[in-house]
């Protein structure tokens, strides 16, 4: 009954066009304050001890470095050095796209920022070229979902935060499947510019290859110190937020010199701005965990669905479901607080890893960036290519079912998922 009060109050109000996170709020005040005994002492020490985690000091930091690389040149060295590699195949600037929204969200952990980046620069190329602008925008679109799976990613974290799963374990976790999906994407932006005859452009040489190599080199180089820096053990994820935000603001405004001191202060309040805002909806997400919780929700739905004799693969697949139809109408930061806590303890009982239904979380939400009506993803490729939403759905589906069968893939072979992180000891 708890259940049906909560989730019914929460749609009534996001029904209304309220932002999910002042609905959250409300629904968790609401219910509180009429229908629970829980002391209001009880609620302000929640909202203090659920934002104080360690981990939440990543999300400012990636943000900031994210947006010092967009604003500061690397999307623009790697496209070229991307081009140089493979452009010469079929559709080459469309996979140069794919290639280089890998390479730029394996140092920006942001989905839109990797579209808009990208995007910004390629598709007028891509039009230039002769390319249609259907294709470019379909590329760019789903390629630019790999910010939220390649680490490092600020889902991941948000993830981390609902659940008490390693940030380094899902970062690691991560990896395989990113870059497979790359390749899958690939596979389907190279099959189509084939079959359609695309122009592919002429074959790069090794001198040039070696240019476009060392003026991309100090982009790249983010993802050695990052990655290379949790392989390692040098330092956890949070504090490599921290040396990517300053190495983001050195490379940008000292090294590319595509950015002046004066821009500075403009990327930061940016920056702060977008922390804010994701950390309300954390906080509000906390207490709603706390409430569902407190009501022995997710439990009672673990033991109703132990009790159908439900095994992990009618699980699993009944969350891809729930997830992809939440992907309908939230973005991912809210999707993965508000059901994390209530999926995560069923997931547990059936003996699914946590950081492989992390990764499925996370595959979810990129699918879901992809799609109408709230595919965020769409709404930045939109404003880019000037095209409107339902010409835009019909240009992603070939690489939108890619990404679902992908889905279906590392749903049911978690090994794709777990192989690294088991690898590194993590696990």
């Amino acid at each position: 009954m708890s259940a049906l009060i909560i989730f019914g109050l929460l749609i009534m109000l996001m029904l209304t066009g309220m932002p999910i996170s002042i609905a959250l709020g409300l629904t968790v005040l609401t219910f509180l304050f009429t229908m629970t005994s829980v002391p209001i002492e009880a609620v302000a020490l929640k909202l203090f001890t659920g934002i104080e985690k360690f981990e939440i000091m990543a999300i400012p930091f990636f943000i900031l470095a994210g947006n010092f690389l967009t604003h500061g040149g690397v999307a623009k060295r790697m496209i070229v050095f991307a081009s140089a590699m493979v452009g010469h195949w079929h559709g080459g600037l469309g996979l140069a796209g794919v290639l280089a929204c890998a390479l730029f969200a394996a140092v920006s952990g942001s989905s839109p920022a990797t579209v808009v980046a990208i995007g910004a620069i390629l598709l007028p190329a891509m039009v230039k070229a002769g390319f249609p602008k259907q294709f470019g925008a379909g590329v760019i679109t789903t390629s630019g979902a790999l910010g939220i799976l390649i680490p490092p990613s600020i889902v991941m974290v948000m993830y981390s935060v609902a659940t008490n799963t390693s940030v380094g374990a899902l970062f690691m976790a991560g990896v395989v499947p990113g870059f497979l999906l790359a390749m899958f994407l690939g596979l389907t932006t190279w099959h189509r510019a084939r079959k359609n005859n695309y122009p592919r452009q002429p074959k790069a040489s090794f001198a040039m290859r070696a240019k476009a190599f060392r003026e991309s080199m100090w982009g790249l180089l983010l993802i050695v110190v990052v990655m290379g820096g949790i392989y390692t053990g040098i330092f956890t994820p949070t504090e490599a937020a921290a040396m990517s935000a300053v190495y983001a603001f050195i490379v940008a405004v000292f090294v590319y010199k595509d950015m002046g001191l004066k821009d500075v202060p403009k990327v930061l309040l940016n920056s702060a701005s977008m922390s804010a805002m994701l950390l309300y909806i954390i906080t509000n997400a906390v207490m709603f965990s706390f409430i569902m919780t407190n009501e022995q929700i997710p439990q009672s739905l673990a033991e109703w669905m132990l009790a159908q004799g439900m095994g992990p693969i009618i699980f699993l697949l009944a969350v891809n479901v729930l997830l992809l139809m939440a992907g309908n109408f939230m973005e991912p930061s809210s999707i993965v607080l508000i059901f994390a806590p209530i999926l995560f303890p069923m997931a547990m009982k059936l003996g699914i890893d946590p950081v492989h239904f992390g990764i499925l979380m996370v595959v979810n939400m990129e699918v879901g960036m992809c799609h109408p009506p709230v595919g965020l993803n769409l709404y930045v490729a939109s404003g880019i290519t000037k095209m409107g939403i339902t010409e835009l759905t019909i240009a992603v589906w070939p690489w939108l079912l890619t990404m679902l069968g992908f889905l279906v893939l590392v749903t049911y072979v978690p090994a794709i998922s777990l192989w690294l992180p088991r690898l590194m000891g993590m696990l």
